[in-house]
């Protein structure tokens, strides 16, 4: 019976079919691919050189196993049969396509691409193959080589059927399909085209050519405006938009919903029903300028620009990867399971991840032995190892193992330019990505700074700030464009920022009385913090008439063009704030300081206001609880007390750091320990060269003027020189009793100085009260005829 199973059981296995498997390997598909290529190339060169060449090698045709017959092809016999094959007997001119598609198979094999498109590629090739000698037969028919012998019988064929007409009906219909699988025509694109086209020639023809962006918004706010009428999306109305090129987004306020007389009794139902058949109305004609249109682009204005390159950044080494010295682990490996066994600690497994400046062990200690016991050798294992750095995470986070982080003997550099040229890096979804270096793993570390929102930066002199600081700018500078993010930079020291001068008209932001865009000036920096708290109240005012919740809803309703900038509303690009040296700041500044960076720290994050800050002196009166609470995000280089590292890290660790850019990072749960990327400053200072050469905007990006508390009470109240919309103004804030700067921007559509100048006139008068930071002002007139009253009472 035994005997008998086995039988059967071999019986069934080789009656079960074989799965049959073709796969190329890496090497056979490099073969295969440059074969391919080597073909392409040969059919081009002798399609070429056919219709050259047929009528001399017709004769050689018959007489290819002949050694001493030669063709005038360029490819010889080969080149005149192969020719002969596709171009006369086969498909005419057509025949091109199948170099084109032998090349790109090649390409694939060769570089290891994956294979799925190629499929697709075939058949539309074929498609067009065929197409293209049908028609070229059809309509070059007095000349057969065009359309080859293919292309010939093929038109025969049809039109004996269908005659000329329907030959002709045939390949039209079989075009289009070529155009709407292939390139996705459709009429409205092609109609759009046209439309766009016409309304060109006619606006060149009429003279009115849109003038240079650059120049025009050096102007002020109601003069650098260019009238542009959509005359085909609204009737009668007239938009403004400061915008090259571009047609202006939506007017919200200008829609009017009449209401027929014959429903004013019906309340009820027309009140319920007016907002929805607006908001319907209003979305479709967004929709309707999008689509003739597009969206709006703030990048247009510098549309020319190009990103900075790689070849700017220096290889530091870093091409040559990580060296693994295998003696070195093998002894860091005997020392410490020695010094384990010496306080009889068992390790059942050990396990090294190399990194750049640190290598990790990890092992698994034996049953029944306690982790505090590990932990507290770690000053032992130090000393076996006769190494600076030791750092024991026991346990690590999500593993059931210990580690002990060991610095290896011969560090390498980590430079930016490997950092950035990572797949991690270029094609991180993220607002504002910023690529600090390398993990233990040699895994580049990624993150995003529209998400930490703030970063805090300490550590001690020479240990990697100021680098730090350029690992950042320089990830931003990469990936984002100046219509994208603005920097407002504050260096104390005023040697560490300098460099991003150059960059003053792309990247960099500023008060509009100052003349350089890098504040060194304590007294300014308090001027340009309580000018971004300003700027923050006004960004939160349009995201409240907009109807959002954050920057990024906002500057996505924009595009679409659902926001009308007669209302105040415009792109807003990220402000990142870089303050180099904080310590400073507080002691000369104090409270003035600290006050408006927690205000922005709690609030700044849903308008796109970003802080990053550095310090040297990680001490508790410089990096107070108000400022911890706000900034989840920190980076600690190496300091020199177990104090100071809990100061930054609210743990220990970052005394045990063996500097030169090793670190560690936190966002509010696990600590990490990276390689900062280096960046020298001659790599700086060619980037910013390489972004100050090109287009620039006619200034720096402008904050909101900021007048300090001492300003209005010395203001002369002459009725003479005041603002010619003086009075309007007056009324605008009597009767909405709010005293700002920006109601009356709004409401009477002006720029910021103006109607700053209006509300230091207004409180002269007695309309509005002093100067209350960033509160609105105190009405001190109640109504109307109040302030009819106090003019004329003035007047007299």
């Amino acid at each position: 019976m035994a005997k008998k199973r086995t039988k059967s059981k071999t019986k069934k296995t080789t009656d079960a079919p074989k799965k049959v498997s073709f796969k190329l390997s890496k090497q056979n598909k490099i073969i295969f691919g440059s074969l391919l290529i080597v073909l392409s190339i040969a059919l081009f060169f002798s399609f070429m050189s056919f219709y050259f060449t047929w009528q001399e090698d017709q004769s050689m045709l018959s007489q290819f196993a002949d050694r001493n017959a030669q063709a005038s092809n360029l490819l010889n016999k080969f080149g005149a049969n192969v020719s002969h094959f596709f171009m006369y007997k086969g498909f005419g001119l057509a025949s091109f396509v199948f170099p084109f598609l032998l090349a790109i198979t090649g390409l694939y094999l060769f570089l290891g691409l994956e294979l799925k498109g190629l499929i697709s590629k075939w058949i539309w090739g074929l498609v067009g193959v065929i197409w293209g000698s049908i028609a070229l037969g059809f309509f070059a028919a007095d000349f057969p080589l065009l359309g080859g012998l293919v292309g010939y019988e093929m038109n025969d064929f049809l039109q004996d059927y269908t005659g000329k007409i329907g030959v002709f009906l045939i390949l039209i219909f079989i075009l289009m399909v070529i155009l709407v699988r292939l390139f996705n025509f459709t009429p409205e694109g092609f109609a759009n085209f046209f439309r766009r086209q016409k309304r060109q020639i006619t606006s060149e023809l009429k003279g009115d050519e849109i003038s240079n962006p650059s120049m025009d918004s050096s102007m002020e706010d109601d003069e650098n405006q260019i009238p542009l009428t959509t005359e085909d999306t609204i009737p009668e109305k007239i938009d403004t938009y400061t915008h090259k090129k571009d047609i202006p987004p939506l007017d919200e306020a200008g829609l009017d919903v009449n209401i027929p007389e014959e429903e004013e009794s019906d309340i009820d139902l027309k009140v319920e029903t007016t907002p929805v058949e607006e908001e319907e109305e209003t979305d479709a004609k967004a929709a309707k300028l999008v689509e003739d249109f597009g969206e709006f682009d703030p990048k247009l204005e510098l549309g020319n620009y190009k990103f900075p390159q790689l070849d700017l950044l220096d290889a530091h080494g870093a091409s040559s990867g990580i060296t693994i010295n295998q003696e070195e682990l093998e002894e860091n490996k005997n020392r410490i399971v020695s010094t384990l066994k010496n306080y009889k600690i068992g390790i059942a497994q050990i396990k090294a991840t190399i990194g750049p400046t640190v290598t990790l062990y990890e092992i698994v200690p034996e049953a029944g032995i306690r982790i505090s016991k590990i932990k507290n050798l770690e000053d032992d294992i130090a000393l076996s190892l006769a190494a600076l750095g030791i750092r024991i995470i026991a346990p690590i986070p999500g593993k059931g193992t210990v580690g002990i982080e060991v610095p290896n003997k011969n560090a390498t550099v980590v430079s930016m330019r490997s950092v950035i040229a990572s797949n991690k890096f270029q094609k991180a979804e993220m607002e504002l990505p910023i690529a600090f270096g390398k993990t233990i793993s040699n895994e580049t570390f990624v993150v995003d700074l529209a998400k930490m929102p703030h970063l805090l930066m300490a550590g001690a002199t020479g240990q990697g700030k100021s680098v730090g600081l350029n690992a950042v700018i320089t990830s931003l500078l990469y990936k984002k464009h100046p219509a994208e993010v603005k920097f407002i930079f504050v260096d104390p020291k005023k040697v560490e920022l300098t460099l991003y001068n150059k960059i003053e008209r792309h990247f960099l932001a500023k008060l509009p009385d100052s003349d350089e865009a890098i504040i060194t000036d304590n007294t300014k920096v308090i001027n340009t913090l309580n000018s971004l708290c300003i700027e923050m109240d006004n960004r939160y005012e349009l995201l409240k008439t907009a109807m959002v919740r954050n920057i990024k809803e906002y500057n996505a309703k924009f595009k679409a063009r659902k926001l009308n900038p007669n209302d105040g509303h415009k792109f807003l690009p990220y402000i990142v704030l870089v303050i180099d040296e904080f310590a400073d700041l507080i002691m000369t500044a104090g409270k003035e300081v600290e006050t408006p960076i927690a205000r922005l720290a709690q609030l700044a994050r849903a308008i796109g206001i970003h802080l990053i800050i550095a310090t040297q002196r990680p001490s508790v009166n410089v990096i107070t609880g108000i400022i911890k609470a706000n900034f989840p995000a920190r980076i600690a280089f190496r300091v020199t007390s177990k104090i100071d590292s809990r100061t930054i890290l609210d743990a220990q660790g970052a005394d045990q750091l063996i500097g030169r850019g090793d670190m560690l990072y936190t966002q509010g749960n696990d600590v990490t320990r990276l390689q900062c990327a280096f960046v020298d400053t001659p790599e700086v200072a060619k980037i910013t060269d390489y972004i100050g050469s090109q287009r620039a905007y006619p200034e720096a990006h402008l904050l909101p003027e900021y007048v300090g508390e001492e300003s209005g009470t010395s203001l002369d109240n002459d009725i003479e020189d005041r603002d010619a919309m003086f009075r309007e103004a007056a009324e605008v804030i009597v009767t909405a009793q709010q005293g700002s700067a920006s109601l009356i921007q709004r409401k009477l559509k002006l720029g910021y100085n103006r109607a700053g100048r209006i509300i230091d006139q207004l409180e002269a008068a007695g309309i509005v009260g002093p100067f209350e930071g960033s509160k609105a002002r105190q009405v001190l007139v109640p109504d109307i005829y109040s302030l009819e009253q106090l003019l004329e009472n003035e007047a007299k």
